[in-house]
């Protein structure tokens, strides 16, 4: 096994010199130092992520022009999809994450519309295999979850509005109160409902069986972990703000909010696996998290008896009101055969007798 290891190790790094070579040769002037970047980022060594020199580098063109930042994404996602290498997948991953992190905002912008005009879910690599060694094999795993998780993040930056962890996205808190407190109660559920997502999808992290100590997953879990904290203040705003609506919330939405904090406390018991030191943010949180679901339950469970027996109020009216209907009134004509009779006479008789004895 070891000396397959390193017979592949030899290979992955044939294959960069080659790579480096090819582009040298092939790749036209004004896109051959980006070309190299990208190849330098993304080696095929499987024992250290990306160099942050060669990062620095590469997120550096996102600065320069549109045509640049569209360039590098674009270069970079052929070099993902064009893979068959674990090692080599996961540091195309790390490398979108470090543009999601503290990328241009032209980058993290053609980051977002390169579905668009790719055409291909390009982070949605559930096929991708690497069976060379039980190692790659179980960093496979590794790869086609973390595609995913990112996936979800670049879908929850676009309903928020910013990325998670984001240097160009951040705000002070001041700022992001007022921001949540213009939006609407549907939009705020929105909200949580994809950092929700963010959460569940950490909890589906694979086990580090054949994998424990390696340094490619280490740097994935370090980011994951920061976007989790991130996560969880970005839902304690919003609760924090559904907690001063509380009153004005209808049942629908009063629901609607229970059932995704069930969801969250769901995945309190895996997100303690996977992040094993606890901070006391994270401990108030799912205090927060607890004490909202059981107010709002209440709430919830006050509406949904008060409905009952405004309804049951409602049937009782009608029913008075059907009864009324059959009960007749002074001036209403009670129809006989003889049609000779009105209610006068029928609702009087004494009346009638002592008139008749005058």
């Amino acid at each position: 096994m070891g000396q397959k290891t390193k017979l592949r190790d030899l290979i992955g790094a044939i294959k960069d010199k080659a790579s480096l070579s090819k582009a040298a040769f092939l790749s036209k002037p004004n896109t051959l130092s980006l070309q190299l970047s990208i190849l330098r980022a993304t080696t095929h060594d499987p024992t250290n992520p990306p160099h942050d020199k060669h990062l620095t580098t590469l997120l550096s063109f996102g600065q320069s022009s549109r045509a640049t930042a569209s360039a590098v994404i674009e270069s970079l996602m052929d070099r993902l999809h064009h893979t068959h290498d674990s090692s080599v997948a996961l540091k195309c991953l790390i490398t979108i994450h470090h543009i999601i992190r503290r990328g241009s905002f032209i980058l993290q912008d053609q980051l977002c519309v390169y579905p668009t005009f790719g055409g291909r879910n390009y982070l949605k690599l559930s096929d991708f295999r690497d069976c060379t060694t039980p190692t790659t094999w179980a960093l496979s795993s590794w790869v086609r979850w973390y595609a995913q998780y990112v996936e979800h993040l670049l879908c929850t930056s676009r309903i928020l509005g910013f990325f998670l962890c984001s240097t160009s996205g951040s705000a002070d808190k001041d700022e992001a109160e007022e921001k949540v407190a213009a939006l609407l109660n549907k939009d705020l559920l929105k909200e949580i409902d994809s950092l929700v997502g963010i959460m569940e999808e950490i909890c589906k992290a694979p086990e580090f069986v054949f994998v424990e100590g390696n340094k490619l997953v280490l740097e994935v879990m370090g980011f994951v972990g920061d976007d989790y904290l991130s996560a969880i203040n970005e839902i304690s705003l919003r609760i924090c703000e559904f907690k001063e609506r509380l009153s004005c919330l209808s049942f629908g939405e009063s629901v609607e909010l229970v059932f995704e904090l069930k969801r969250l406390e769901d995945c309190k018991e895996r997100l303690m696996v996977v992040f094993t030191r606890t901070k006391a943010s994270v401990e108030i949180f799912w205090g927060l998290v607890r004490e909202m679901k059981d107010r709002v339950g209440m709430m919830k469970g006050y509406r949904e008896e008060r409905r009952l027996v405004m309804v049951g109020r409602r049937e009782r009216a009608s029913e008075s009101a059907r009864f009324g209907e059959r009960v007749l009134k002074s001036g209403d004509l009670v129809n006989f055969s003889s049609g000779r009779l009105c209610l006068d006479r029928f609702q009087f008789p004494l009346l009638e007798s002592i008139e008749s004895e005058i």
